[in-house]
């Protein structure tokens, strides 16, 4: 009988076999070879690509150079300079570490690596491992400027099926540039040139970090989002998030790098995703740029051998860190950044934040009868430029097909849309009467009796505590009927029945046992929605401007609750393309 026995895999296929975990496509090599340069301290680096990269990938750095002994040492399997014991794997700051790259990348290619540690170009030195044995190999006197120049020619060459699971050019390429940008964008203080079959493609020099991150994304980014920036005692985080009227079909512009590594991680980006929860519409991706620095020791950077995967020792907390920057910073968006963002860098509209910030809640009052009173003791006319600033949402004029409310401010028009708008309003202020007080009730003088199902009926039993905890008392009073008692104060006008329909229909959805705590968004969400202003409803100027007045004092009040916006600017610039004036 043949049996298979056991053997030991030879160096050169181990060697094989490894690079594999390594170099996945020449976009890995080039990901591997730039973070070398940028561990040596270079400021300059410059990628030579050829036939994208499977003919030739070439990196020159000006960094520290490598020691002509080390030359040979540098191909070995686990060789570095960066780390001497286990202590330092659990404290690494530098983008390499494992001593794996250039052995994985030498295995599957012909490679060159030409350095000098001088600033004598005569004192360089070149080295070229032979394909079976790295030790036989000797670095040759070679003329080279201060640092380092890697040159790998015909990827895969001795692997051919791995070969032939390469994509076009073209597509190598693109991916090569996304390396190139996301690494760029981490390290602006370097400048970078990407040069394809002759062609430079990209040309990123030495800037600020918000200058590099606008020359990749472009005015339209930069001219539609703020910075953020918070700090605490083991944690920092600075960047850039979109507005929430800036977003994407995909989510290509989506960044976030931890210790100046980009990674992808679902827990920071679950984080973002939940900040922007209610203020994007459904299927469009958020736009960020964003930074993490943080103890070394509390990530894990060694999980995969790709290096973007990372684990957190308490992903929780960071994750809350993430979540509250963002989602405070959202909420601090005036309509005026929104009318008139700056594209200046030192102008940029800014979120300094303090993880200690107090989350209490202030001044909340019942929305019933809010927008006649607020406007009570105030003009009913629109005052003159004299008289006071006009506010950035300007001054109602009057109503579009009882939907629409149109003002006029300093930069043109605003058309706002009544029932998105006060929905997100009657939204906000609902969360925060149930984070602070809890929802208060107001007491019908006569109950109101809803016709159910059955089902219905049976689910209000086992639902009571749940509907009192968001300020609706309501109680079985038959086979298939219900008494309501009490009604939220902020929702004393609105349809009550077709409010408990919809939330006994999402609490059958749920099906948990903490469901208000668990859910408490989108049920405040619905009755939000069903007690805000209708169309078709006439409102006097007073009221129109009352309510201009609120979405400006009003957390995310540029979108409702699901996402659509609530009003748009028409400059007085897009008026005069519209009449062809100045033509």
């Amino acid at each position: 009988m043949n049996k298979k026995r056991i053997r030991q895999l030879s160096e050169e296929l181990y060697n094989l076999i490894s690079a594999g975990e390594i170099v996945e496509r020449p976009a890995s090599v080039v990901k591997e070879l730039i973070e070398n340069s940028i561990d040596a301290s270079a400021s300059k680096i410059d990628i030579e690509i050829e036939s994208g990269g499977k003919k030739l990938i070439r990196i020159r750095d000006n960094g520290e150079g490598i020691h002509r002994d080390d030359l040979s040492l540098a191909f070995a399997s686990h060789s570095t300079s960066k780390i001497k014991d286990h202590e330092d794997l659990f404290s690494i700051m530098t983008l390499g570490f494992r001593g794996e790259a250039l052995a994985s990348i030498s295995a599957v290619s012909r490679f060159v690596l030409t350095s000098n540690i001088d600033s004598e170009p005569l004192n360089g030195y070149s080295i070229s491992p032979n394909e079976n044995d790295s030790a036989e190999c000797y670095p040759e006197p070679k003329s080279h400027h201060k640092g380092t120049t890697a040159e790998v020619r015909d990827l895969f060459f001795n692997t051919p099926a791995r070969k032939k699971f390469l994509r076009t050019d073209r597509t190598e390429y693109q991916k090569i540039e996304e390396i190139v940008r996301r690494i760029a964008l981490a390290t602006p203080s370097i400048s970078f040139s990407l040069c394809h079959n002759g062609k430079v493609v990209r040309d990123y020099p030495r800037s600020e970090a918000f200058e590099r991150t606008e020359s990749m994304f472009g005015k339209d980014f930069s001219s539609s989002c703020i910075e953020i920036e918070a700090t605490r005692s083991d944690m920092g985080m600075k960047g850039w998030i979109g507005l929430p009227t800036h977003t994407r079909s995909q989510p290509d512009q989506q960044f976030i790098f931890v210790n100046g590594r980009f990674v992808r991680d679902k827990v920071l980006s679950h984080a973002v995703r939940q900040a922007y929860a209610d203020v994007i519409y459904q299927g469009r991706n958020p736009v960020y740029v964003i930074f993490l620095e943080m103890d070394p020791r509390e990530v894990d950077v060694n999980v995969h051998p790709s290096k973007n995967e990372v684990r957190f020792r308490n992903s929780r907390d960071i994750h809350d860190f993430v979540y509250r920057t963002v989602s405070r910073a959202i909420e601090e968006i005036s309509p005026s950044e929104i009318i008139a963002p700056s594209v200046n860098a030192g102008a940029f509209p800014s979120r300094q934040l303090s993880d200690q910030l107090d989350l209490g809640v202030s001044g909340i009052g019942s929305l019933q009868g809010n927008i006649l009173n607020r406007f009570e003791k105030r003009h009913d006319h629109f005052p003159s430029h004299e008289e006071s600033d006009i506010p950035p949402l300007g001054y109602a004029i009057g109503q579009v097909h009882g939907i629409y409310v149109l003002s006029q401010n300093a930069e043109g028009l605003i058309l706002v849309d009544m029932h998105a708008a006060h929905e997100r309003i009657t939204y906000e202020r609902l969360k925060k009467a149930f984070a602070a007080e809890g929802i208060k009730t107001q007491p019908l003088l006569v109950p109101h009796t809803i016709s159910v199902s059955e089902s219905e009926a049976n689910l209000i039993e086992d639902v009571s505590a749940d509907l009192h905890k968001l300020g609706l008392e309501v109680a079985r009073s038959g086979p298939n009927s219900l008494f309501v008692r009490a009604i939220p104060s902020l929702l004393s006008t609105g349809n009550i029945e077709q409010l408990i329909r919809d939330l006994l229909s999402e609490f059958t959805e749920f099906e948990n046992t903490r469901l208000v705590e668990n859910h408490q968004d989108e049920l405040l969400s619905s009755m939000a929605c069903h007690s805000s202003i209708r169309a078709n409803r006439e409102l006097s100027i007073i009221e129109m401007n009352s309510l201009l007045r609120d979405i400006e004092e009003t957390e995310r009040s540029g979108q409702c609750n699901h996402g659509r916006p609530t009003w748009h600017q028409i400059t007085l610039s897009d008026l005069d393309k519209m009449f062809l004036r100045g033509r």
